[in-house]
């Protein structure tokens, strides 16, 4: 009997990596999970080699490593947080097989059902509707999950093309502070 369980828990494991893809007409995202968020921090193409994709140049900041190791590795790592919520998902381009953004929610639903997305498109693929399209797909997904109600984000006040991408996804400018929008579109009411 303990044979089964441990390949039952190694069939569940693969299913659930398999299910929880997201698919538009030009896109792939995947969730990574803890040992892919360590080869996509070290950015040495080891993440794509073992996804099987075309090398992507990314360029990952030191504060955006220091985020990334502070507060998404942490929440990969704890069995009671639902990591779908808490992790990067690489967006993949169909036809060049290549990562070409990340989007991500920040934790999982709170008291009110919000989730907040966070995205960002490598430098050399930015202008080409990728990021407008994986949104879309994130929200297509986010309100099939239960508990979430609204999705919010924040944009910098000078960031056009990111605040361009929630108006197309029919986000509403809920306030704004000296440097940034804030931003909700309501799901699941």
């Amino acid at each position: 009997m303990l044979k089964f369980n441990q390949r039952h828990n190694i069939n569940t494991d693969l299913i659930r990596r398999i299910i929880n893809v997201i698919e538009t007409n030009r896109l792939i995202l995947k969730p990574l999970t803890y040992q892919q968020m360590l080869q996509y921090i070290k950015n040495d193409n080891s993440l794509e080699a073992e996804l099987e994709l075309n090398n992507a140049s990314m360029v990952l900041s030191p504060p955006l490593i220091e985020a990334l190791e502070q507060a998404i590795l942490p929440s990969l790592l704890d069995e009671n947080i639902n990591h779908l919520f808490s992790t990067l998902w690489t967006v993949i381009d169909k036809n060049e097989n290549r990562s070409v953004a990340d989007v991500c929610f920040q934790g999982e639903p709170n008291e009110q059902g919000e989730i907040e997305i966070g995205y960002g498109t490598y430098d050399q693929n930015q202008g080409k509707g990728y990021m407008t399209e994986a949104v879309q797909g994130m929200i297509n997904w986010a309100v099939k999950q239960e508990k979430v109600k609204a999705i919010v984000a924040s944009t910098d006040k000078t960031n056009v093309a990111s605040f361009t991408i929630l108006e197309k996804n029919s986000f509403k400018k809920v306030g704004e502070s000296e440097t940034q929008f804030n931003w909700r579109l309501a799901v699941n009411l």
